[in-house]
């Protein structure tokens, strides 16, 4: 893709893959771990890639394997949208910062993607974006289906929370440009750190809307979850 393409993009998307992933084992961060022959973080750029309304992205990787990324996933599997790799930070929220200040142009969506969620779906993300055009902010959750018990740090119950409110999310979530800048830096500016984007939005004071998301897409963890992606991939489920 030539870079002034790059640079007139209307959506552009920010893949946080920046973690060690410990949990999951082994010496090679689990973003790079193989997933039926190809690097995992290499089937969650492709079905980026291959969404039409998705202009650039920027995978987000540790600092020490910026080089490697470039090697040995974007250049094989022809992920041409891509940027630039990014440098990214401790911390999640560092990461994603950092990849929001390499942004080329003037993009008026962001959407922000795990790179350990392999299988997320065209529908999602067209519909996570249209949502976020339509109203601002926009995250993928499913509904709670188990009984939701607040633990206190003894092992006791507190109190049992009504799931029909409660919501387990996902990525993709997208944003407009000038609201998710306003988050990150209030957040900076004031200390405050969140596991999503999704946290730092709703502190500014505008309401996020949720959209439906899907089972399959699974967030990589633990070995067991490798596993299941490697079932899903088998059936075709995804």
């Amino acid at each position: 893709m030539k870079a002034e393409a790059k640079e007139a993009t209307r959506v552009v998307a920010l893949v946080p893959a920046a973690g060690s992933g410990r949990r999951l084992g082994g010496e090679i961060p689990k973003q790079f771990r193989a997933l039926k022959g190809k690097p995992l973080l290499a089937h969650t750029l492709q079905r980026l890639q291959e969404c039409p309304l998705i202009g650039a992205i920027y995978p987000i990787v540790p600092p020490e394997e910026v080089a490697y990324c470039q090697r040995e996933v974007v250049v094989p599997y022809g992920l041409d949208k891509v940027v630039e790799v990014v440098a990214g930070g401790p911390e999640r929220q560092d990461s994603v910062y950092r990849g929001f200040s390499r942004l080329q142009g003037r993009p008026e969506l962001v959407l922000i993607h795990d790179g350990v969620r392999p299988f997320v779906s065209a529908r999602l993300l067209q519909e996570t974006l249209r949502a976020a055009e339509l109203f601002g902010a926009a995250v993928a959750a499913l509904p709670c289906v188990d009984t939701i018990k607040e633990v206190d740090e003894e092992g006791i119950v507190c109190r049992t929370l009504d799931r029909r409110r409660l919501w387990q999310v996902q990525t993709p979530q997208a944003f407009r440009l000038p609201l998710l800048r306003e988050a990150l830096e209030m957040a900076v500016a004031e200390g405050f750190w969140a596991t999503d984007e999704a946290c730092l939005v709703e502190r500014t004071g505008h309401p996020v809307r949720v959209i439906s998301g899907e089972s399959y897409n699974l967030k990589v963890t633990v070995q067991a979850d490798l596993q299941l992606a490697e079932w899903i991939l088998e059936k075709g489920y995804a």
